[in-house]
């Protein structure tokens, strides 16, 4: 239901698990075991007696929000921040590496065009600032404005 907004907290710098083939049940041992905030657009989920008590913490997300409205209603319930980007894919930390590094990974074109790449630590997968590095940026800063107008 949520694999858009989970991408985009990601891209913002927060650990976000999609699972869509988990069942409630798991969801609820998953939670007790991590402490992991749910987001769900399953409002009976959110009625267990897991959340209803306050053991665990879980949010109602509208599914059917544009994912610019679901990023930022998190954001703001939440407090979250604004961090270093994550790998969109997984989640993984990313580090910067050495343009040597990456020749067998990007793009020959790519390799002559940018300077700036980074690897996730996770599954390996590398990103540069390219096209889809600055449409996160715009969403970054989207949202940084966003966020600086909410009380």
């Amino acid at each position: 239901m949520l694999g858009g907004l989970a991408k985009w907290l990601r891209a913002v710098g927060h650990h976000a698990a999609f699972l869509p083939e988990i069942d409630d049940a798991e969801v609820v041992r998953r939670i007790g075991r991590t402490g992991e905030i749910l987001l769900t657009s399953d409002a009976p989920l959110l009625e267990r007696r897991a959340f209803t008590r306050g053991d665990h913490r879980g949010l109602f997300v509208p599914r059917h929000a544009k994912i610019d409205d679901q990023l930022k209603f998190v954001m703001t319930e939440l407090g979250l921040p604004i961090l270093p980007p994550r790998c969109m894919a997984c989640g993984g930390a990313l580090h910067a590496v050495s343009r040597e590094q990456v020749t067998e990974d990007v793009p020959p074109r790519s390799l002559r065009a940018f300077d700036v790449f980074y690897r996730c630590e996770d599954c390996r997968q590398v990103f540069w600032h390219g096209r889809h590095w600055d449409r996160i940026v715009e969403k970054r800063n989207w949202l940084e404005g966003e966020l600086s107008r909410s009380p």
